[in-house]
């Protein structure tokens, strides 16, 4: 499932808690495509805590507790990382991560926490959502086969990788244009992960987020650039994106594009995905401004300019997308729709 549909799955799942509907959800994928930052992403919404539990670090008795003796009896300690009404409110996401990479004896303890909301006399306060994630086995992490008794606990959904999210993520956090524009252009480099190769720096959604933040530290360094990005998507990715970049010097005016004059577009197809890229990021920013209506004006009609018509359509979808219905209320978008409406599908 895309990560756009899956955000709306914790959010419903979250919101369920309070009435009782609440089902534990697994989400699985490939490392790096994002899965604990969903979830995180849901909290921060929510303004409500995660409490980030992961497994492969524990022992059974880290989540069952420690056992003392009161009078001919033994108790069990709470661990405290567990959710509380007053500690940590009465809502909030208890996020197993990693569970798969847990040794058996660890899941095994988990078992009835995850179904029953409990762990001996503990209970899982009422308005707390459970969201558990893990790699898939073949993934190169430490993974053990999910006993059948704990998979039945769950719910479960696999990470697909999308673009189109990751684009909206992008723009939404900042990422660099130049990341957004060169994975648009190659879009088959978002992911790209063999566990045959044993790769140690791989592209994955993760980490060119980080190349976005060695862009910020290095840009002025090219003689360094080339390696920081390496290591951060590998040394193939890390060749192309830096030849990207390099490439950008051609890039037409977008000032001027921005104020409406005449500008051609580029006929190559790497200038032209970056020159899309760019634009959303002004009309993002423009957003909140006195002049955002005619900034977005200008914009709508740079975009029936591409050669492909293709390349407009995907520059004015990212648009709306990051600027909301605003786009439809611009004269020059009937303008554009009209233009481009035979290769539209609604």
């Amino acid at each position: 499932m895309r990560p756009a549909h899956l955000l709306t799955v914790i959010e419903k799942e979250f919101s369920s808690a309070d009435s009782g509907h609440h089902t534990p959800v697994m989400l699985w994928g490939p490392p790096g495509v994002g899965k604990s930052q969903m979830v995180a992403q849901i909290a921060a919404r929510h303004e409500v805590p995660l409490i980030d539990i992961r497994l492969s670090q524990m022992e059974p008795s880290d989540l069952r507790g420690i056992p003392f003796r009161v009078e001919e009896f033994v108790e069990w300690a709470v661990p405290s990382m567990l959710p509380n009404l007053k500690r940590h409110g009465e809502r909030g996401i208890l996020f197993l991560d990693e569970i798969t990479s847990a040794p058996p004896s660890v899941s095994a303890a988990a078992y009835q926490l995850i179904l029953d909301r409990k762990l001996g006399e503990y209970e899982v306060p009422e308005g707390w959502a459970i969201i558990a994630a893990g790699n898939r086995q073949g993934d190169r992490g430490v993974t053990y086969s999910m006993p059948a008794p704990l998979a039945n606990r769950f719910s479960h959904y696999e990470v697909e990788i999308n673009l189109d999210d990751w684009v909206a993520w992008a723009y939404a956090n900042g990422i660099d244009e130049r990341i957004i524009a060169f994975l648009r252009f190659r879009q088959d480099l978002l992911f790209e992960f063999d566990p045959a190769q044993n790769p140690v720096a791989f592209p994955s959604p993760r980490s060119w987020e980080f190349a976005h933040r060695a862009l910020q530290k290095f840009d002025e360094s090219n003689n360094l650039l080339l390696g920081a990005l390496q290591a951060c998507v590998g040394k193939a990715a890390g060749i192309e994106v830096k030849a990207f970049v390099d490439s950008l010097d051609q890039m037409p005016d977008l000032d001027a594009i921005v104020k409406g004059e005449e500008v051609p577009t580029p006929k190559e197809i790497d200038l032209q995905y970056a020159v899309a890229t760019a634009l959303v990021g002004r009309a993002i920013r423009a957003k909140e401004t006195d002049d955002a209506m005619t900034v977005h004006g200008n914009i709508l009609n740079y975009a029936s300019r591409f050669p492909q018509r293709e390349m407009g359509v995907m520059m004015v979808s990212d648009m709306h997308r990051a600027v909301g219905q605003d786009i439809f209320a611009v004269p020059e978008f009937t303008a554009w729709a009209d233009k481009i409406a035979d290769i539209m599908l609604y």
